[in-house]
């Protein structure tokens, strides 16, 4: 039985609302604070990270390649080290990387095999990007709604 695909169109659309956003974005929307000490666009190089995660995954699974089980209790630690990598990083650079990466990510994920499809996403991650993507879009305009009301 062939796999569920709507994901792929999920994919495209979250991708298309983040590209829409970078091209919009001016520097200072870029640079606006969020929670925990983020920024916008670290929070756009947060999703980077995830994404190329999941290519790094592929690699090694295509490699023969066991990667250790996806783990959440390192979700946090893991996005606390990356943040002042990404907090240092040049905001427009980084959301141009967020979405370059967002799109190889969703293509490689779009032309995975179904095996190769159930192989990865049983231990390492999901193919729906969008979901993620989506919830931090989500906050990103959340911070820009209430920085403009002050």
């Amino acid at each position: 039985m062939e796999k569920d695909r709507s994901y792929v169109e999920a994919n495209r659309r979250s991708l298309d609302r983040m590209a829409t956003f970078v091209e919009t974005a001016t520097d200072d929307d870029l640079r606006t604070e969020m929670p925990a000490g983020w920024t916008v666009s670290a929070v756009l190089g947060h999703l980077a990270f995830w994404d190329q995660r999941v290519q790094v995954v592929l690699d090694m699974v295509e490699e023969g390649v066991k990667p250790p089980p996806y783990d959440e209790g390192s979700v946090d630690w893991i996005n606390d080290t990356a943040k002042r990598f990404l907090l240092a990083m040049e905001p427009r650079a980084l959301a141009g990387h967020a979405v370059e990466i967002a799109t190889s990510t969703d293509d490689r994920v779009a032309h995975l095999s179904d095996e190769l499809l159930d192989e990865a996403t049983q231990l390492w991650f999901t193919e729906r990007r969008c979901d993620d993507r989506n919830e931090h879009l989500d906050e990103i305009e959340q911070a820009l709604a209430a920085g403009s009301e002050r």
